[in-house]
């Protein structure tokens, strides 16, 4: 492999293979946005990994992940407490993810899965696992994905008018994302005391008592959603410049935004599936990442990456915040992505955008 640096002032180095066949444009401050964000989860990871009834020092803990740890430590790191750390770091990559292929889409910061709907239609699927089938793992995240996707085809043939633009989707999915929580609520009217009760433990979007049944496929969804992803991220890149000028290109723009949609629906019902409905993390994640990395783009390693970030570091404050009990992670997130989005409408409100 051999690097260029092009003339741009951009700090960006274009890596190419000998037979100049295949080239690829990397970022640099993007990839040392994602190092720096990775080793911040993995130090947050440590700490979390430590936190509980039986404390255990950061030393300890990494000793204890290198297999050098003793038995009792052995037994709370990596039977008990790294199932739940795992699955938020995927949960939160998910989400992230999701959120950056929504906002890219629509081209607009509100164009999260939790603005959209698509959040509560993977809730309500696995809700009705819960309720009705009584089934559980496998399951419930079989269900969120369904009910994820039923949502999107929903909101993408209720916003179809000539094709589909980014602001009349996120009306539409304002719209059904009403819908789906009234349909929430009626099944949990309808639901016995302790289904209910589990369904509520579930909506809350929680961490607690994960195992490695939920790792599994949270793991395996993401790996089947992320590559595809990465395909798709350059023809979004191009689509954010206007549906005309992507069309110009060779873009197919319907296909490309259906294909997105999917995509991040699918990303948005492994998080679901998984932790339940963690509340505005995908709406955070990838803002934050465009602030950091200052690039152009939909970002989506270091969204990925933010969205691990901020479930890990919201998991672990809501393990300290009660030390008798454990908040649910979805509280975390609902307080502080309810003052982002208050901060976000006051400056759209400036903007002159709404």
């Amino acid at each position: 492999m051999t690097t260029a640096q092009p003339e741009t002032a951009r700090p960006t180095r274009v890596v190419r293979t000998r037979s100049l066949r295949i080239s690829l444009r990397v970022h640099v401050r993007a990839v040392s946005v994602c190092l720096l964000v990775l080793a911040a989860t993995a130090a947050v990871g440590v700490l979390a990994l430590g936190t509980g009834e039986y404390a255990i020092s950061p030393a300890d803990v990494v000793r204890t992940l290198l297999g050098n740890g003793s038995r009792r430590t052995d037994f709370v790191v990596n039977d008990l407490r790294l199932p739940r750390l795992l699955t938020g770091v995927l949960a939160g990559a998910a989400l992230g993810l999701s959120g950056a292929l929504f906002q890219s889409l629509t081209r607009n910061p509100l164009g999260s899965p939790d603005i959209v709907g698509f959040t509560y239609g993977s809730a309500t699927g696995g809700l009705l696992v819960v309720l009705v089938v009584g089934g559980t793992g496998g399951q419930v995240a079989a269900g969120a994905v369904a009910g994820g996707l039923a949502t999107a085809v929903l909101v993408y043939l209720l916003a179809w008018r000539r094709g589909v633009h980014g602001y009349r989707l996120v009306l539409v999915g304002i719209g059904v994302s009403a819908l789906l929580q009234g349909v929430n609520a009626y099944l949990l009217a309808k639901a016995r005391f302790t289904q209910a009760a589990q369904a509520m433990a579930w909506l809350n979007g929680s961490l607690n008592g994960r195992s490695w049944e939920d790792v599994r496929p949270a793991a395996l969804g993401l790996l089947v959603v992320l590559p595809l992803a990465g395909f798709a991220a350059s023809r979004l890149r191009i689509l954010e410049m206007g549906d005309d000028l992507a069309g110009g290109l060779g873009v197919p723009v319907q296909r490309t935004r259906l294909l997105v949609l999917v995509l991040a629906t699918a990303a948005c019902a492994v998080a679901v599936a998984a932790a339940g409905p963690i509340p505005f993390v995908a709406l955070i994640a990838p803002q934050l990442a465009r602030r950091l990395t200052r690039a152009p783009g939909p970002n989506l390693p270091a969204a990925t990456c933010t969205g691990a970030l901020l479930v890990v570091t919201a998991d672990y404050a809501a393990q300290r915040i009660h030390q008798s009990t454990q908040l649910p992670v979805g509280v975390v997130t609902a307080v502080v992505g309810g003052l982002y989005l208050g901060l976000l409408l006051r400056r759209q409100r400036r903007a002159g955008h709404i």
